[in-house]
């Protein structure tokens, strides 16, 4: 049997070492986000300075190539980054968008994101998604049985 990680467990390994990243920066990361134009962002950082950092986690280089959605996450971000591991060829990645590279747990922001800030409306819209979305999570954490059942009587009959 190999030692190689699968994909999915690269790609987690990746997910976590780059929300610790996120962390020692004093961003609020939140992990799969659905955003309001349809994508799903890997992770969605909200930075100190109100400002929302796009993370997209490649686990290979297939996963990046046959990925030709990822530029649709600058409407809905002020800055977009790749979080790989430390064996992606990094020079296949785009430079106009920030890089973060993960390794044995731990991650590194290598470049930072050009930026493009949001409007104040499409801003305003990411945040009340963002914060719901984070406070409906800490409430999955501290009272399962309550959002479950609110969810089972918001469920249509």
């Amino acid at each position: 049997m190999s030692d190689d990680p699968s994909l999915p467990q690269r790609s987690l390994a990746v997910r976590r070492a780059t929300a610790r990243l996120c962390l020692r920066l004093g961003w609020a990361p939140l992990h799969e986000v659905a955003l309001p134009n349809g994508r799903r962002a890997d992770i969605l950082a909200l930075r100190p300075d109100g400002g929302f950092a796009c993370i997209e986690v490649k686990s290979g280089v297939r996963d990046f190539l046959t990925d030709g959605k990822w530029h649709e996450y600058r409407e809905v971000s002020d800055a977009l980054y790749f979080a790989v591991d430390d064996d992606f060829p990094q020079q296949l990645l785009p430079d106009d968008v920030g890089l973060i590279v993960a390794g044995a747990g731990i991650a590194d922001l290598l470049r930072a994101a050009p930026e493009h800030r949001l409007s104040p409306p499409r801003r305003r819209a990411l945040l009340r998604l963002f914060a719901g979305l984070a406070a409906m999570r800490l409430a999955a954490v501290t009272d399962p049985e309550g959002v479950a059942e609110l969810r089972a009587a918001l469920r249509p009959e």
